[in-house]
């Protein structure tokens, strides 16, 4: 599976969060698709609208991803 890297640094984990502060890693499909890390965890009342960068200070939407880093 191919997963979309971080414009700024190139990772390919990201964190997101909810509203009780409490956060999941994840990674996003080239389909798109966010998926966490860990199988066994559900996204279910997560924010998906702003990903958290694990490798730098990079925030935003899933969109401003890129397949490869440059």
């Amino acid at each position: 599976m191919k997963f979309l890297v971080c414009p700024q640094c190139g990772i390919r984990r990201f964190q997101v969060k909810d509203d009780d502060g409490n956060s999941r890693v994840v990674q996003v499909t080239d389909q798109f698709q966010i998926v966490p890390v860990r199988e066994d965890e559900s996204l279910e009342g997560f924010n998906l609208s702003i990903l958290y960068c694990l490798g730098c200070s990079w925030k935003g939407p899933v969109s401003a991803l890129k397949k490869y880093f440059l």
